[in-house]
């Protein structure tokens, strides 16, 4: 429970250092002369970058342990925010906005892995994988309206550099405080049943978990969706109200990710509803322009609430032994390849189409893709360690 405990603190700064950016960054960009397509790029090369980070992540967290990598993505991103402050031109945000998706790829995967690792028990992770989400929720709650305050008090450079410091810090306090191994990892358990025929439940197993990759892509296409066009639709001098509307949608999923008993339910059953949930609050926000967008964002965030526990503990039980870095590394790379894809087609598309409609088709897209219950029963992942280790 200490190093769950050490990790949480570290997420918390680290989420608010990131998502104290989320309501400055395009009016930032407009200052420097962007246009909303090149804005689609900036938020869409972040995530591209965050690719070859990925692949590397998935190897060497299974192969040295999370510690270095948590340092490291957390130090390099804080030295990426100071020379963001001194950018002058849109060609150097973006350049900086690509380094820092390459530097902070090897956070989630790391924090994940570690995470999970620290109990045996399928309910515990589901709780330690909640107790993640609701310390990015807290962070989240906060720092938008905190970033668009410091920028009115501070500017953009004297923001960009506060965080840089703050992150630079957070990297420093881990390096001497998260184990220097992660607990080893043994196979996951395979039911008797199962055993008796190996070839039928590879290849059912292969087909469905290719399939579970879709899930965190078009739901990260739609983030990114939400990401692009809500400062767009506030406006040049709306940097506020922007963050005041994040922060309610950061409340809305505090509020379902406090409700532990959740994880009591079927990952596939609450998938499916958050999924259900979340594209009809952005069909609402592109058909339904008279209903305050708060209240509709506070639904959304209280879907994503249930959303990515879910899927967390899912991605959990696909993993096997000594893998499972390599696990949340695929599911890192399919949220990059759609939050680069989601910013970059609403951005060509905004003319002809509400970016909010398309976030809805996606999430239909994704909850129509989703694999039959009965093709595949996930078992807990398994590692070396009884609970109380943690």
């Amino acid at each position: 429970m200490k190093t769950a405990l050490w990790l949480y603190l570290f997420l918390f700064l680290a989420f608010f250092d990131l998502h104290a950016q989320y309501p400055i960054l395009t009016p930032f960009a407009i200052s420097l002369g962007a246009g909303p397509a090149f804005i689609g790029w900036m938020m869409g090369m972040y995530s591209l970058t965050h690719l070859p980070g990925n692949l590397l992540a998935g190897v060497l967290v299974d192969r040295n342990g999370s510690r270095r990598y948590i340092v490291f993505s957390l130090t390099a991103a804080g030295a990426i925010l100071l020379l963001q402050a001194h950018a002058q031109l849109p060609w150097h945000l973006l350049m900086l906005r690509a380094a820092s998706g390459f530097a902070l790829a090897f956070l989630s995967p790391a924090c994940m892995t570690l995470l999970a690792s620290l109990s045996s028990d399928a309910e515990t992770q589901g709780k330690y994988m909640s107790g993640h989400g609701i310390i990015h929720t807290l962070a989240s709650v906060v720092s938008p309206a905190a970033g668009a305050y410091i920028v009115h008090k501070a500017g953009y450079s004297g923001t960009f550099s506060t965080l840089g410091w703050l992150l630079i810090a957070t990297g420093l306090m881990a390096l001497f405080s998260v184990p220097k191994h992660s607990p080893a990892l043994s196979p996951v358990s395979i039911p008797q049943a199962l055993q008796d025929k190996p070839a039928r439940t590879a290849a059912v197993q292969a087909k469905v978990t290719k399939r579970y990759y879709l899930l965190p892509f078009f739901v990260s296409c739609s983030q990114g969706v939400l990401f692009f066009e809500l400062p767009l639709s506030q406006g040049k001098d709306g940097m506020v109200s922007t963050g005041i509307l994040l922060s309610l949608l950061s409340l809305g999923a505090l509020a379902t990710l406090s409700l532990l008993f959740l994880n009591r339910l079927s990952p596939a059953a609450r998938i499916s509803a958050a999924l259900l949930g979340m594209a009809l609050c952005f069909f609402t926000l592109a058909a339904f322009t008279s209903i305050p967008p708060g209240v509709v964002l506070f639904l959304l965030g209280a879907a994503k609430g249930v959303l990515f526990p879910a899927m967390a503990s899912l991605f959990i039980s696909l993993g096997s032994g000594g893998h499972l870095g390599r696990t949340f590394s695929l599911q890192s790379i399919a949220m990059s390849l759609g939050a680069f894809a989601g910013p970059v087609a609403a951005g060509q598309l905004r003319d002809y189409v509400s970016p909010y409609f398309i976030a809805f088709v996606l999430l239909m897209t994704a909850l129509l893709l989703l694999p039959p219950r009965g093709d595949n029963k996930p078992a807990p992942y398994r590692t070396g360690l009884n609970s109380h280790a943690a």
